[in-house]
Order: C-alpha cells, then structure tokens, then sequence
C-alpha cells in the first residue's frame, strides 16, 4: 500500500520535532519520493546519523508501504 507524502511529512515532524520537511512524489505513483528535512536535531550528527534517523520516524515503512525515498538532510545552519 502506497504513503501520501502528507503521511511522510507527518511521521517525521512528529519523530523530530521542529523539523522543516519538504516531500515531492518523484513518479506520481505514491512509492518514490525525495525528500529534504532541515532540523536543529541534527547538528553536531554526520549524514547518516541523520539518515538514520529520518528512517527511524519511518517505523519501518521504508522498502515495504514506502518503496523510494531520496533523502537530503541537514541542520539549520547547513542548509
């Protein structure tokens, strides 16, 4: 089963709170996605850290409901 990128945003901002989340359905198809968060949450983390935990909000869903996600990250001062 396809996520919106309405659900994709919710389950982020809600595991990182404060988090600027951007999603884009890359195809149309509610399985491929890109995505960019910015969050104070990850400064001082390398870019799988941060990854890591955009993937954690996700419980789970990635590879199964959520087939594609192009992920950029970064921290405030980053960005």
């Amino acid at each position: 089963m396809a996520m919106t990128a309405e659900d994709i945003e919710s389950m982020i901002k809600e595991a990182i709170p404060g988090a600027a989340v951007t999603i884009e359905d890359l195809r149309g198809d509610g399985d491929h996605y890109s995505a960019l968060v910015v969050s104070p949450a990850f400064k001082g983390k390398n870019r799988v850290q941060q990854h890591q935990m955009v993937y954690a909000a996700l419980k789970g869903k990635m590879g199964g409901d959520l087939h594609a996600l192009a992920l950029q990250t970064s921290a405030p001062d980053e960005a």
